[in-house]
C-alpha cells in the first residue's frame, strides 16, 4: 500500500508457564490497512493481540509501535499511545449504561469534557445507531450483537491509531455477521488500523488488506488476503471451501 509501517513485532515469545504459546513471531501492520490473523483455535491470535495491547507479558522478542520500543510499556500506557482492544467476549460493563460504557472508553483522554469527546460520540452513534437508540440502557441487558458494537464503539473512544478486534463476529447471526463486517470496513476507511482476529476466515480475508495463518505459535503463511481467499489449501483449512460474497 505504500504506507509506513505502524506495528511491528519481532521473533515475540510469550509463555504460559512452561508453554510456549508463540514461538518467534514476526510480522507488521502498515498505517491504514486491515490485517487479519486466521488459525484454529489454539493457534496463538489471542495470546498475539493480549501481548500487544499489554496485558500478555513478552518472553523473548519486541514489539515497535511507530518506531518506539513499546515491549515493556504498561497496558494502560499502550492505550494512551493510540493502541485499543475490543477483547474477545466483549468484556462490557453490564451494570453501567450504554453512555457510561463508552465514556469509559475514553478515560485516559484529557479531553473528556471537551467538543472532540462529544463529536467521537455522535461518531460511534452514527456507526451504530441502536446504540443511540439503548444510551441509558445497562449494557448487561443488551442482545449480543447490541453488546459487540459498544465493545467497538467503547475503544473507539479512545481514539486509537489501531484498533485490536478479537473475534468480533463471535456468537453472532449471520445478519449481524456482515453487519459488523460492514462496520469494520467503514471504521478503516475513516483511518483506523486495524488488526484483526477472526474464526470467520471469509470475512475477514475479504475485508483484509494481508493476513497471516497462525499454527501451533507459528506464522505458517503471509500474503495479501485477496490471494489466500483463493487459495485451495487455505479454503480447506479454514474456509471449508466455501466463501460468502
Amino acid at each position: 500500500m505504500g504506507l509506513r509501517m505502524l506495528l511491528e513485532l519481532s521473533e515475540m515469545h510469550v509463555h504460559y508457564g512452561r508453554i510456549e504459546a508463540l514461538k518467534g513471531l514476526s510480522f507488521t501492520v502498515d498505517q491504514g490497512e486491515i490485517v487479519t490473523l486466521i488459525g484454529a483455535n489454539g493457534a496463538g491470535k489471542t495470546t498475539t493481540l493480549k501481548a500487544i495491547s499489554g496485558v500478555r507479558p513478552v518472553s523473548h522478542g519486541t514489539i515497535t509501535f511507530d518506531g518506539r520500543d513499546i515491549t515493556r510499556t504498561p497496558a494502560h500506557e499502550r492505550v494512551g499511545l493510540g493502541i485499543c482492544q475490543a477483547p474477545e467476549g466483549r468484556g462490557i460493563f453490564p451494570g453501567m449504561s450504554v453512555i457510561e460504557n463508552l465514556e469509559m472508553g475514553g478515560y485516559i483522554r484529557k479531553d473528556r469534557k471537551s467538543a472532540a469527546m462529544k463529536a467521537d460520540l455522535d461518531r460511534v452513534f452514527a456507526l451504530f445507531p441502536r446504540l443511540l437508540e439503548r444510551r441509558s440502557q445497562a449494557g448487561g441487558t443488551l442482545s449480543g450483537g447490541e453488546q459487540q458494537m459498544l465493545a467497538i464503539g467503547r475503544a473507539l473512544m479512545s481514539k486509537p491509531r489501531v484498533l485490536l478486534l478479537d473475534e468480533p463476529s463471535m456468537g453472532l447471526a449471520p445478519m449481524l455477521v456482515a453487519q459488523i463486517f460492514k462496520i469494520i470496513t467503514e471504521i478503516n476507511q475513516q483511518g483506523t488500523t486495524i488488526l484483526l482476529v477472526e474464526q470467520n476466515a471469509a470475512q475477514a480475508l475479504q475485508r483484509a488488506h494481508r493476513a497471516y495463518v497462525l499454527e501451533t505459535g507459528r506464522i505458517v503463511r503471509a500474503d495479501d488476503a485477496k490471494v489466500l481467499l483463493g487459495d485451495d489449501s487455505v479454503r480447506a483449512a479454514y474456509l471449508g471451501g466455501d466463501v460468502e460474497s
